[in-house]
């Protein structure tokens, strides 16, 4: 996922690697993984074609990870901590509330631009770790509630809104992502920013006729 190289990781605390060397084959790893989840979906992946991709031997492949679920319940975790930082970098302390949430939006649409297998590999999560595909969704919801929170704090936003309209935002922006990034081709493309903005109305003026 093109995260630094020291980057936190959810792997077993027993696995979890002590040097830089350890820490750039976990990464290794972890990215050549992505690309193989993607590519060929949960079941078909194995784990000697992830350390083929990512130039590691297979028997170490154990020293980080128990087993093929094990991966795969650390990618699903990396992916998510990667969208939360890809946000957070986005986003700057004079922003106001509505601005927040386009640049939140624009820079998950720009990560899922260039990591279109974040779809397919969550969606698995479903079925093949219903826990983390939980915890991923939960754990944005969290952070929209709280964005919701502030922004009714600031005067931006109207009092009251909560845990629901933070996941019905939240699945807004999943859909937006999967019609104009996943499905996108080059006729039709519209920007990340573009997408962004157009959503940002939507929240701005809502969809009811003004009388």
């Amino acid at each position: 996922m093109d995260q630094p190289a020291g980057s936190p990781t959810k792997v077993a605390d027993s696995k979890t690697p002590r040097t830089e060397r350890g820490r750039k084959t976990l990464r290794k790893l972890l990215d050549a993984s992505a690309v193989e989840f993607g590519e060929k979906g949960f079941h078909e992946a194995s784990v000697s074609s992830i350390t083929r991709r990512a130039g590691v031997a297979l028997g170490s492949f154990y020293t980080y990870f128990d087993s093929k679920d094990a991966l795969f319940r650390a990618l699903v975790a990396d992916m998510s901590d990667a969208v939360k930082s890809s946000a957070r970098s986005a986003l700057r302390p004079d922003m106001g509330a509505l601005e927040i949430e386009e640049a939140a939006l624009g820079a998950f649409l720009h990560f899922a631009k260039d990591h279109r297998e974040i779809y397919r590999i969550i969606d698995e999560a479903e079925f093949v770790d219903p826990a983390s595909y939980r915890r991923h969704y939960e754990t944005i919801a969290e952070r929209i509630t709280e964005r919701l929170a502030a922004g009714a704090q600031a005067g931006e936003f109207r009092d009251g809104l909560g845990e629901l309209e933070a996941w019905a935002l939240m699945g807004m922006n999943v859909f937006v992502g999967l019609r104009y990034v996943v499905w996108s081709d080059d006729q039709e493309s519209r920007s990340p920013e573009e997408v962004a903005a157009a959503v940002n109305s939507l929240l701005a003026k809502g969809i009811a006729r003004k009388r």
